[in-house]
């Protein structure tokens, strides 16, 4: 670093003296006798000084003839205590173009108005001045060097400042260490402060709150505890800040039980504290609690601030608590805090989580014609979250043609949603515009907006432009690639990631988890359980859930069971993937009494498990069970989730409640795609065809477009109840209106169409005119159509095909034999059943033979 030397006349230019222009100005009547000693008329405006009487005490020094050094110091510290501080830094200017030599008080007090004032370019001279004038090595004058520099943004000029003396003064070590936590420096504030104690200087409360909020940043739990030990040792935990840094300690690593505890133990308690108790359980997302010390916090008449009030908003995210957000906003409104536009954001962000877009809107309409672009912002991400996509692209150009610049927040919501290419390219030039192309933030959506767009390679291209590259970039990179198929990749950057040192966390590793959950690379997520074991991750119950998943997908289910049962503290998240690899490797009944466990054991329902549980019950017709998880689904509160909407409604039709199904869909706010599509098949596979094409009109008229599963379900409900002119019609519009070009199923359903209604001729015309070549689902369907019309002749045709096809398939051998048998053509059916035989095929459980 380089010291200016010499002193610039700009700063200090000659002026006349300032008690003189004060005297010559002064029309008062004197306090003092004139001719009184200066001792004496220093000691009275101390005094008045210290009672906060600083007109009197600056009244005072304008009366002494001849000001010593001492007063001069005694008037820059009276305008300091007034926060007049450019006064400060005049009146040092004056006394030195007067001939006076600043000492150590002098320098102190004239830095302090250099910080307060953010006059740097004032502190640098006063630096080469304290340089040369030998008090380099004064603690005081150093003390206020450091403050200076670390609160002005220049902390590493601090620390050199800070290195090149050897000080035992403990306001010192307490500066460097404050504006290391200041500047976000938290692992050098820690370093210092053991540098600190080991040099034999003892911390005092300043210092220990200080590396207590540095513990708390970085989440260093047993370090603060440690210090937290020392406090007691030291008596020093009735001192309120840092009884506050204790409680906030314990509530950023979450260790809520003791953050209560310490809390509890504060003999008083300022807005902080509670504010730091309140973001703890917020935190935690535990609102009940969050809402409770908000109670308590205003019934002992603590005054609320911004902070408080966000942070209780902040824990209120489930729909069951939308009524306690309505208290809060009645309160804000009542005390008058509304105005402030981090609470408006906090309540757009609060009702938005609660499900409660209209009162997100009613407040951002509140907010009046000039609101923040963070207002907008919360608006925006609040219309994301609840999946009003088109509100929220609306409102996003709405801001742009007010004439504001979207935050990189903002722009982040709305990648997240971006389903066209065409407009993701656009929202990527004006990111690129703007600027923010290499912010983490705004980087890390771009890439994964590319990534669900099915352009990996575009991803991958976003996430190596992005200069600084965090735990959670790298993460969801390795996500991308894993959900692409791309597990070669995302395999191999996870071990770049390991060569460049980058902190591996839960969430990384759950990410490459998924890339290995197949059974050719279970050798590599051995490899990876083992890394989590040496990182000491594994006992976490994602990293467990992510193994269970891996091991079921690779098919070693006894790996996955050990994993489950070897840990002791079992989460929602690893209930809901044992029970979902039994699901997915067909063990219905091991998967029932995970569930059964689980709920013994007092875990929640929530809409995963819900979602598989479900399903089994669909695919068991055990709708008794499915009525009960029913049950429990409302009284959870989860019954918004589509994904649970959508279960029930499945399970209900294939159990045969066809009625109930459409219950469950009218209560589904906003039906997606899925949904829609589950009900139509529904009608369909109940024949009520009418109901099924009801469906997909009014499906249409919300403006969801149909995708070809969708269409697949239109044209079985027209096969299954002989719409045959609305099935070619909805078959013909496909191409036409929605731009979905037909796949062989589609043909599979016309040949069904045609086939039930007994005009097996067109359906074998249709066949021949086909523009890909038939498989053998369409031939299976022909075939099964000759079956129930007895057309055995064209069986037979339609059977070699399938044979051709699928010369395994046992199924057309059953059908043409049935056929025959139908017709009393016994022979056949010998010559057919000895074909089975020539060829190692047998029966199949479920078809039907002589």
């Amino acid at each position: 670093m380089k010291w200016r030397s010499p002193l610039s006349s700009s700063l200090f230019p000659l002026r006349s003296s300032y008690f003189h222009s004060r005297i010559s100005t002064s029309t008062s009547k004197p306090l003092i006798n004139p001719h009184s000693d200066v001792f004496s008329a220093n000691c009275l405006a101390d005094s008045h000084l210290k009672r906060g009487r600083i007109e009197d005490a600056l009244h005072i020094l304008d009366e002494i003839p001849q000001p010593n050094l001492v007063s001069w110091n005694l008037a820059i510290s009276c305008h300091n205590h007034a926060s007049q501080f450019d006064r400060s830094l005049a009146t040092f200017r004056d006394l030195r173009s007067l001939g006076f030599q600043p000492n150590e008080f002098t320098y102190g007090s004239a830095l302090s108005a250099c910080v307060a004032s953010q006059r740097i370019d004032f502190g640098e001279q006063l630096c080469s001045l304290v340089l040369k004038n030998g008090f380099f090595l004064n603690g005081y004058v150093l003390t206020g060097l450091v403050d200076l520099f670390a609160k002005t943004g220049r902390f590493g000029d601090a620390l050199k400042l800070f290195s090149e003396v050897d000080t035992e003064n403990v306001v010192c070590w307490n500066a460097v260490i404050a504006g290391g936590v200041r500047n976000g420096e938290n692992l050098v504030a820690l370093e210092l402060f053991l540098e600190m104690v080991d040099g034999f200087c003892m911390p005092n409360g300043f210092t220990f709150s200080s590396v207590l909020n540095a513990c708390a940043a970085v989440r260093e739990l047993e370090m603060g505890r440690g210090i937290h030990a020392w406090v007691v040792k030291c008596n020093a935990g009735d001192d309120v800040f840092v009884g506050t840094a204790i409680v906030d300690l314990y509530a950023k690593c979450g260790d809520m039980y003791a953050a209560v505890k310490e809390f509890s133990k504060m003999p008083f308690r300022n807005v902080v504290s509670w504010t730091a108790i309140i973001s703890g359980f917020s935190q935690k997302e535990d609102a009940l609690h969050a809402i409770q010390f908000f109670k308590e916090m205003i019934h002992a008449k603590v005054e609320v601030n911004n902070f408080t009030i966000t942070s209780v908003l902040a824990a209120c995210s489930k729909p069951l608590i939308v009524n306690a957000v309505h208290h809060i906003h009645c309160w804000v409104l009542k005390n008058g805090v509304f105005m402030d536009f981090v609470v408006k954001n906090a309540l757009i962000s609060a009702y938005a989580k609660t499900g409660d877009v209209r009162m997100s809107e009613e407040v951002f309409k509140e907010a009046g014609i000039v609101k923040s672009p963070n207002t907008w912002s919360s608006m925006i991400s609040g219309l994301v979250q609840n999946n009003s996509f088109a509100k929220s692209i609306e409102l996003f150009q709405k801001m742009f043609r007010e004439g504001l610049n979207p935050d990189k927040f903002c722009i982040a919501s709305i990648l997240s949603i971006i389903d066209s290419t065409d407009l993701g390219r656009q929202l990527h030039s004006y990111v690129v515009k703007a600027g923010l192309v290499s912010d983490l933030l705004v980087g890390c959506a771009l890439f994964t907006m590319y990534s669900k767009l099915d352009s990996i390679d575009d991803s991958y291209e976003i996430f190596l432009q992005i200069p600084e590259r965090d735990t959670v970039a790298w993460s969801s990179m390795i996500a991308g690639f894993a959900e692409h198929g791309h597990s070669e990749k995302a395999l191999c950057l996870f071990k770049q990631m390991i060569l460049e040192k980058v902190r591996i966390d839960h969430v990384t590793l759950s990410s490459v988890l998924t890339a290995a959950s197949f059974p050719q690379f279970l050798t590599r997520g051995k490899e990876i359980h083992a890394y989590a074991l040496r990182l000491g991750l594994a006992p976490d119950s994602l990293i467990g859930g992510a193994l269970v998943s891996m091991y079921a997908k690779c098919k070693s289910l006894i790996s996955a069971r050990s994993i489950f049962d070897g840990t002791l503290h079992k989460d929602q998240v690893l209930w809901s993937s044992m029970i979902s690899a039994y699901v997915s490797n067909n063990l219905s009944e091991e998967a029932l009494l995970v569930f059964h466990r689980m709920l013994i054991a007092g875990g929640e329902v929530d809409r995963f498990t819900c979602s598989s549980v479900l399903g089994l019950c669909a695919n068991l017709s055990k709708q008794s069970l499915g009525r009960q998880l029913h049950a429990r689904v409302i009284r959870a509160g989860i019954t918004h989730c589509l994904s649970v909407s959508s279960a029930l409604l499945t399970m209900y039709s294939k159990c045969g409640s066809i009625d109930d199904s459409r219950k469950v869909f009218d209560e589904i706010e906003s039906p997606d795609l899925i949904t829609w599509t589950a009900m139509m098949d529904g009608y369909a596979q109940h024949g009520r065809g009418l109901e099924a094409l009801e469906i997909f009109s009014m499906m249409k008229e919300h403006g969801v477009k149909p995708d070809s599963v969708a269409m697949v379900g239109v044209l079985s409900a027209c096969s299954h109840n002989g719409l045959v002119d609305e099935g070619f019609l909805h078959f013909k519009s496909m191409s036409r209106d929605y731009g979905i070009e037909p796949e062989l199923c589609h043909y599979a359903c016309i040949v069904d169409l045609l086939g039930r209604s007994g005009r097996l001729r067109e359906a074998v015309d249709f066949i021949h005119k086909m523009p890909v070549k038939p498989d053998s689902l369409v031939w299976s369907t022909l075939l099964g159509a000759c079956r129930v019309h007895g057309d055995v002749e064209l069986g037979k045709v339609a059977a070699q095909k399938v044979l051709e096809l699928e010369p395994t398939d046992s199924g057309a051998y059953i059908s043409l034999s049935n056929m025959s048998a139908d017709v009393g053509n016994w022979e056949e059916v010998v010559r057919l059943r000895s074909s089975m035989e020539g060829v190692g095929l047998k029966k199949e459980y479920g078809w039907s033979a002589v």
